[in-house]
Parts: structure tokens; sequence; C-alpha cells
């Protein structure tokens, strides 16, 4: 059984939809039916039950994606093992980063990879999401590390992160804040908002859409350009913001700053690599492959 036909089931079984699935990862719905088709002739057994549009996994699907996930983490590990024997990693990488990214994902990930492969090398370029998607189709870096909701069409986008963004605000607060508020509560409170372009503002502006909420109508003081400056503004003023999980243990540690749980209000995003599509860079592929297969230390 060929490793692709478990990624497109994986693809299915997580979206849930044959069309997303197909959009993922770039070949034809009729193609992703086969796939699903003759896995469930080998194991002579429906994986999804299907009823109008909607489709759902069956017990014998949940047992395949258990299994699914676990073979095809170990595909990954063996084809980066076997890289790592017949090829020497060397040349020149450019890469961009997000803000987010840039400042509390890449730093232990860079210093790894500098040291185990020295001949590479490397120059990040740090801004937003969107402005690292423009700095790649204009050919100024080979890789670009995104987060966000919005994807462009003439680009791949590939996951290796999961995140989260919470509402912060800093200890001592003399806000009117319950220990757990409503989505619709954030009106009542200022707030501190990363800049547009940005990954962390495009994922909390869909958030606040599924409630509802425009963000026009937030009382918004301003728009600041990285999570160190909210973090250094938050800690001398009263007002709430939303950055990423990853970027305040240490505040959170020392007692600077604290979460707000807002109940029914979910901003979970991914952390992406892109690139153009059609592109196989080696040494952007290479570089993915090391990323992935060390994300879980990160």
């Amino acid at each position: 059984m060929s490793d692709f036909r478990l990624k497109v089931f994986c693809s299915v079984a997580k979206n849930l939809s044959f069309t997303k699935a197909s959009q993922e990862l770039f070949i034809s719905q009729p193609a992703i039916t086969k796939h699903i088709q003759e896995l469930e002739v080998t194991y002579q057994t429906r994986l999804f039950d299907r009823q109008g549009g909607h489709i759902s996994l069956t017990d014998s699907g949940r047992l395949l994606l258990e299994h699914c996930e676990r073979i095809l983490e170990e595909y990954r590990s063996l084809e980066y093992e076997m890289h790592l024997l017949h090829n020497e990693y060397a040349g020149q990488l450019r890469l961009g980063a997000s803000t987010t990214i840039a400042q509390y994902v890449l730093p232990p990930l860079l210093g790894t990879f500098v040291s185990k492969f020295p001949q590479v090398k490397l120059s990040l370029l740090n801004g937003n999401s969107r402005e690292m998607e423009t700095a790649l189709l204009d050919h100024r870096i080979d890789l670009a590390l995104v987060e966000g909701a919005q994807r462009l069409p003439n680009l791949r986008y590939t996951t290796f992160m999961e995140d989260e963004l919470v509402v912060v605000v800093r200890s001592g607060c003399k806000l009117s804040l319950s220990e757990e508020i409503t989505p619709h509560e954030l009106l009542s409170f200022p707030l501190v908002l990363r800049e547009r372009g940005s990954g962390t503002l495009d994922v909390f502006e869909r958030a606040l859409s599924l409630h509802n909420i425009k963000l026009s109508s937030l009382q918004i003081l301003m728009y600041l350009g990285s999570t160190e400056s909210i973090k250094r503004l938050l800690e001398h003023t009263d007002c709430l913001s939303i950055v990423s999980v990853r970027s305040i243990s240490r505040e959170l540690y020392a007692g600077l700053l604290k979460v707000v749980e807002v109940k029914g209000l979910e901003m979970n995003r991914d952390f992406c690599f892109v690139q153009l599509q059609g592109q196989e860079d080696g040494l952007a592929q290479s570089f993915m492959q090391f990323a992935m297969h060390h994300a879980s230390e990160l």
C-alpha cells in the first residue's frame, strides 16, 4: 500500500470532505474517490458513511486513521534518515518568516540546523505573513514560514506545527474582568492588536466573525507590528491583546501577564511552510524535512 494513499485517506478523514482533500493534495476529486474506494476494497469495509453532502468516519475508518497517522510519521522519519545518509547539505537558503515564527519558533531550530549543516548559508527575512508571501512570489526568498487563516491559490502550503492564540492582559489590571468572558464582552474593553496583514489578526478576525462581531466594532487603541511591542505595552497599559500562547510563556511564568478565557472563541491555527506551486528546491525541501522532524522539540 502506498504512503500517498494513506495521505489521501488522512486528508479526507480530517477534513471530512473529498473536495477539501482534493484542494489540499492538488489532485482531482475523482482521484481522491478512487484512492478511498481502493482502500475500502483492500480492507473489505466502508471507511466513511455518506449522507447527502456530508461524510463521517465509520468505526473502521476511525481505526484506520489511528494507525494511519503513526504509519505516516514512520514514513517521514524513514525518508528523513535515508536522506541524511546520501545527501550533503550545502548552498544558500533564503528563508522568510512571519514575526511570531521568527521570534518564538525558529531560533532553536536554526541553531540546531546550522550546527549540523555548517556548509549551508542561511539568511532570514522577517515580516508579517502577507509580506512573506509577497517576498516568495517576488523570488526574494526560497521558502516562507507563515501563520494565519488565509491562503493564496498560486502558493502551496504545508503545515508543520499547530498554535493557539489567547487573550491576555497584564496582572493587576484594573479593568472589570471576570476569569471567563463571552466574545461579545470584548466590545467593552480596549484592545491593542497586530497590524493588518499579520496572521494573528487574520485568525482573530475570522474567530470574531463566527460570533457575528466585526473588527471595526471593537475599541482598538492601536495596531503594532510585533508581539514584543504588544507585550511591553501591556505591562504598562490596562488593555487586552491577542497573541500566540508560545510568545508569552516567560511572562506567564513570571506573573507579568495572565490569560483571559473567552468562552467559545477558538483561535487555533497552523504554522505553514509556503512554496511556489511546482517549486521543488532541494535545499528548501531538506530544511522542511528537518523542521518537521524536530517540530515536537520546539
